[in-house]
């Protein structure tokens, strides 16, 4: 098992915070972001950690990790940044995005799944957009699902009758084979796809969930790993307090 972090954006929404630093190096009660991802994923038993970087990268210098740098991290989105790293995509691996932050528990949730393509997602997501520190509920990544699989993967997506609807909480799980599937679709889409991709206005420019939401449209099947506990994405000021409540 390998671990992905993408962490290569501006992180303009934190500035003055960012200006010198990427928002994974952010610290909180005396650890950054991105320690306490790595930490998680060496106790969990993951060793082979590759961080991809972009924005300020020579600020990350951390130990036994691989970087890998997104040279064109100022014109693409996090698809890209991902495959960056294709080459550790050769084995089952945990992908995270880089901003955020969670408790050891949901890392060994997600490790319990046994499909190949797994989305994390939180049932009870509402509670991140409400109260002192609420986050305007547009900026969820919503799915929504039935009892088996996920069937639609973007924002502001609106309940319907006899499905769930839940959150991504930006943590992904894929086996071997569930890794090559994507590889092999990322390099016939990277070659073919011309214009809008799913909610991005070009393939270069799209997000994770792009890519999922194609795979889903072509058939293939994306199960939902439902976790339970302590998590937050890290995106903004207000974000940032609500993180120091939930992990004091």
């Amino acid at each position: 098992m390998k671990a992905i972090i993408i962490s290569g954006g501006k992180s303009t929404r934190l500035r003055p915070l960012s200006n010198e630093i990427p928002k994974t190096l952010i610290g909180i009660y005396g650890k950054t972001v991105l320690e306490r991802q790595i930490g998680i994923f060496r106790n969990c038993g993951i060793s082979d950690i590759t961080v991809i970087t972009g924005y300020k990268s020579e600020r990350i210098n951390l130990p036994n990790i691989t970087c890998i740098k997104n040279e064109k991290y100022e014109t693409t989105n996090v698809n890209e940044g991902l495959f960056c790293a294709k080459s550790k995509l050769n084995d089952s691996v945990i992908i995270t995005y880089g901003d955020i932050i969670f408790e050891q528990e949901i890392l060994e949730q997600t490790l319990n799944f046994k499909g190949d393509m797994g989305v994390v997602i939180d049932l009870d997501w509402k509670k991140q957009y409400a109260g002192k520190f609420g986050r305007p509920i547009s900026e969820a990544d919503n799915v929504i699902m039935n009892k088996k699989q996920i069937l639609e993967i973007r924002k502001n997506i609106t309940e319907k009758k006899g499905f769930r609807l839940a959150e991504s909480i930006g943590m992904f799980n894929l086996s071997k084979s569930g890794a090559k599937v994507l590889v092999d679709r990322y390099d016939y889409l990277k070659k073919s796809h011309e214009g809008r991709f799913h909610s991005a206005s070009s393939f270069t420019n799209a997000f994770f969930m792009d890519m999922i939401q194609d795979m889903i449209d072509i058939g293939i099947m994306i199960e939902p790993i439902p976790i339970k506990g302590k998590w937050c994405e890290i995106d903004t000021k207000i974000d940032l307090e609500r993180a120091k409540e939930i992990f004091s």
